[in-house]
C-alpha cells in the first residue's frame, strides 16, 4: 500500500566483549552503508574499551547506556533513547548487548507495541 513506511531494519548484537560486538556492528555498517541522506542508529549497553571501530560520521548516530541490563531497569532509558532515534527517521538500527542473558525478552519487548510497527527485527547477531 502506498505511504506505508516498513519498520526500521533492526539487529540486536551480542558478544562476549564490547569490542567483538562494536567491530560486528562496525562490519555490518561497512558491508551496506547508509544512503546519502540517510542514517544508520547505534545503541550500545556499556562503555567503550578503547577506540571504537564504529565510524564517527554523519552517517552514524551512536548512542551508549550506562552498563545494566536493559530489561531488568525496566526499559526505561532504552524506551527514550529509542524513541529519540526513531523520531529522527533511521534507516537501520543495531543495538549491542552487554548481556544475552535476557535477550528473549528484549525481542519479545521489542515486538510489542508500538515497537511492533516501528521496527523489523533482524536475526541477532552473535559476535
Amino acid at each position: 500500500m502506498p505511504g506505508l513506511r516498513a519498520g526500521v531494519a533492526t539487529t540486536l548484537v551480542t558478544g562476549a566483549s564490547a569490542a567483538l560486538r562494536e567491530a560486528a556492528i562496525a562490519s555490518l555498517l561497512e558491508a551496506a552503508p547508509s544512503s546519502p541522506e540517510g542514517f544508520s542508529a547505534v545503541i550500545l549497553e556499556g562503555l567503550a574499551s578503547g577506540s571504537s571501530p564504529i565510524p564517527d560520521s554523519s552517517s552514524v548516530r551512536l548512542v551508549r547506556l550506562a552498563p545494566g541490563c536493559v530489561c531488568c531497569t525496566g526499559n526505561l532509558v532504552l524506551r527514550v533513547t529509542l524513541n529519540r532515534l526513531l523520531r529522527q527517521g533511521p534507516e537501520r538500527l543495531f543495538i549491542g548487548l552487554a548481556s544475552s542473558e535476557h535477550l528473549d525478552q528484549l525481542r519479545s519487548w521489542l515486538q510489542e507495541a508500538p515497537y511492533d510497527q516501528l521496527l523489523a527485527l533482524n536475526p541477532t547477531v552473535h559476535a
